[in-house]
């Protein structure tokens, strides 16, 4: 259990915000699987600003649901405060995330994402005035720096601390390296030991010796996943067990199938089948990853339109790896 200000979370297991995916569909498997915290897909300022439906639509938090940090990201001022004032008042999210984070270039390309950490002093400044500007806690998630001659995470964490930031999650990667090479925990442990607020710790944590290693080589608050639990939300139960000194058996085959099948009606049920089948075509083929010939049915994935097509390419498939199981030895 940690405090952020007022609120308290009940597991140090912390999911990243990822695009295209911590919808809310995803974020209700996370908490049904026991996160303590779950982040949203990163939003426009601008788009909120100007009245982006899409954006808007976004924004939507569960009521059932708890704790959810919106994350913001933009590098203008005007539009970055006018937009946090939105989250605050008029969504029911626990928490303003500001990604100072995102390393890709149509983000960074606008002075937004892993920008942010270039200009510290213009940086600390906009967040001074977003928590001037509402009543939420304010956080912020970055990596090390821009790149692995411009590390100056601590500088820039310390300032914000100063400022009234109330959770630092730290990425320990640099902006240059994007999602290629190693995170460096080390520098979690850093940030943790000369930060009075809370750290979360992120980058390569896919299985749960990652989470007990990070946990313990960091002393982080938190541990952030977020590529490892994509397909694989059975990662959080995995974890919840352990920390709750309680046997829980590895996700079987029929586990994924069943799960693959409930995310894609809860996104249909967010967004449409249309939609969320197109969604889907990117995500169901992470459930089945490792599989004996997954690639085969993979392929039939990218191909489907409709929840009936994926529910008959798990029952081929399943048939498939039942009948190979009954010729085995």
């Amino acid at each position: 259990m940690l405090r952020i200000r007022d609120k308290i979370i009940d597991s140090k297991i912390i999911v990243a915000p990822m695009a295209g995916i911590t919808n809310d569909a995803f974020r209700q498997l996370c908490f049904e699987f026991g996160a303590g915290l779950v982040y949203t897909e990163m939003v426009s300022d601008k788009a909120i600003f100007y009245n982006n439906q899409k954006t808007l639509d976004m924004l939507k938090v569960s009521d059932e649901f708890h704790p959810v940090s919106l994350q913001l990201f933009g590098s203008d001022e005007t539009s970055m405060v006018y937009a946090a004032k939105v989250l605050d008042k008029n969504t029911n999210c626990d928490f303003i995330d500001i990604n100072m984070g995102c390393p890709v270039n149509k983000v960074v390309k606008t002075g937004a994402g892993s920008a942010m950490m270039k200009d510290e002093d213009r940086t600390v400044d906009i967040v001074r005035k977003i928590i001037e500007a509402v009543d939420k806690p304010v956080t912020v998630k970055m990596r090390l720096g821009w790149d692995r001659e411009h590390m100056n995470y601590l500088s820039l964490s310390k300032k914000l601390q100063n400022v009234g930031v109330s959770a630092i999650a730290l990425h320990a990667r640099t902006r240059s390296q994007m999602y290629e090479g190693h995170s460096d925990w080390s520098h979690i442990k850093v940030l943790k030991e000369n930060l009075d607020i809370p750290v979360f710790g992120n980058g390569d944590v896919k299985t749960l010796n990652d989470f007990i290693e990070m946990s313990e080589s960091t002393n982080c608050d938190g541990v952030m996943i977020g590529r490892g639990l994509v397909g694989n939300p059975f990662l959080i139960k995995e974890i919840t067990s352990y920390l709750n000194v309680e046997d829980y058996p590895l996700s079987s085959r029929a586990d994924r199938f069943a799960y693959c099948l409930k995310h894609a009606e809860k996104l249909i049920a967010l967004k449409g089948e249309k939609m969320a089948m197109g969604e889907m075509r990117g995500l169901a083929p992470h459930y089945i990853s490792g599989l004996y010939d997954s690639t085969t049915y993979k392929a039939k994935m990218n191909q489907m339109k409709s929840f009936e097509d994926l529910q008959k390419i798990l029952s081929d498939y399943e048939a498939f790896l039942d009948q190979r199981e009954e010729k085995q030895p």
